[in-house]
């Protein structure tokens, strides 16, 4: 089975949209809480393909996008401390912070480094004793097993200069600060893939039930979301809200249980700051009491002061789903690609850069 153009196929994605089209009656307010959905939302045109009824929103499903100013703030100072090394997705290096970024530091000659995988900090850690080296390690549960993997071996061989900046968060806590938001009106979900795949569709039942709005699991190809948004059409109008899994595939009801001892092994909820979101009780993770002695915030304590979000940027906005790309002044002007001025337009998964990158009004 060809796994990308049977699920591009034309015809059936044509048939799709009929049927959305017919069976869409009422107006309908789809979140996709995956910055990759939002891509392929609009690489593929669905918006003109599902009619009027129905619109997109995008959720805070991209890790880098969600960064509150202040992390990235507290990343720039332990990287700027001598005999660091800090170890980053690329994505990161050029979300902005108070005073520059992570890349204009390493223009200035901050030893920071792109991870290829977070593993690499073992090697880099291993190849530099007379170095502390520092990984910044971001995303929700899809990568969070692999940051684990990090700290076991860590922990395996007892390395004595490499530590932990967690900033890992979970999928479930910020859906329920939106919901619980009375100026966001939200009548579904795209439920994340990847993330699903580590935790199964099971975790989306509890908040299915409790807000009484329906959640379909997709894959990221055309076929996949149209089929999803055709059950959450459905669902809408007969007033049922159940969890819905197209991407059963790859997503399982219970997923990764291995991947998610993991997790529990090293890993425990804890309070975190999102970026237009605010503090989201039990939202993010922090290392385990008895493995603190990794955690790099602990053991530099850098102060960073206040961190303020630019007067000009409204990606807080975007990500709580009360605003599109478009609404920012900046969109497409002086916030582009080239010179992002938020996160939504940095991020590969951004949705300032999808529309950007898609959108003929960008």
């Amino acid at each position: 089975m060809d796994l990308i153009n049977s699920f591009r196929d034309k015809d059936k994605i044509l048939a799709l949209s009929q049927i959305i089209k017919q069976r869409s009656k009422k107006p309908l307010n789809i979140m996709e809480i995956c910055g990759g959905h939002t891509h392929s939302i609009m690489k593929f045109g669905l918006p003109q393909l599902v009619g009027e009824n129905i619109n997109f929103i995008h959720g805070p499903g991209c890790p880098v996008c969600i960064m509150p100013r202040s992390r990235i703030d507290e990343a720039i100072a332990i990287a700027s401390i001598d005999g660091v090394i800090f170890c980053t997705l690329a994505d990161m290096l050029r979300v902005p912070g108070s005073k520059g970024s992570l890349a204009m530091l390493r223009a200035d000659g901050a030893d920071i480094r792109a991870l290829y995988s977070p593993l690499d900090t073992i090697t880099i850690a291993k190849e530099n004793p007379d170095k502390k080296v520092v990984f910044f390690a971001i995303g929700f549960e899809t990568t969070t097993p692999m940051s684990a993997v990090v700290v076991k071996q860590a922990v395996e061989l007892n390395l004595q200069n490499l530590f932990i900046h967690m900033n890992h968060v979970t999928v479930p806590a910020p859906v329920r600060a939106i919901m619980s938001d009375k100026d966001v009106k939200i009548d579904a979900f795209l439920g994340p893939s990847h993330v699903s795949v580590i935790t199964g569709s099971k975790i989306y039942e509890e908040l299915a039930n409790e807000f009484k709005t329906p959640i379909a699991v997709s894959g990221f190809e055309p076929l996949d979301l149209m089929d999803s948004i055709l059950n959450l059409v459905n669902q809408h109008e007969n007033g049922t809200h159940k969890v819905y899994n197209e991407y059963a595939r790859v997503v399982s009801k219970d997923g990764n249980l291995k991947a998610k001892e993991l997790i529990d092994r090293y890993f425990q909820p804890c309070d975190f700051e999102w970026r237009g979101l605010g503090v989201i009780k039990d939202s993010g993770l922090r290392l385990r009491d008895e493995f603190s002695y990794l955690d790099a915030k602990k053991y530099f304590n850098v102060e960073v002061g206040e961190s303020k979000e630019s007067k000009a940027c409204i990606c807080g906005e975007i990500l709580r789903g009360k605003a599109k790309p478009y609404d920012c002044k900046v969109f497409g002007k002086v916030c582009n690609p080239q010179n992002p001025i938020g996160s939504c337009m940095v991020s590969g998964e951004g949705a300032c850069a999808a529309y950007y990158k898609y959108s003929k009004r960008g």
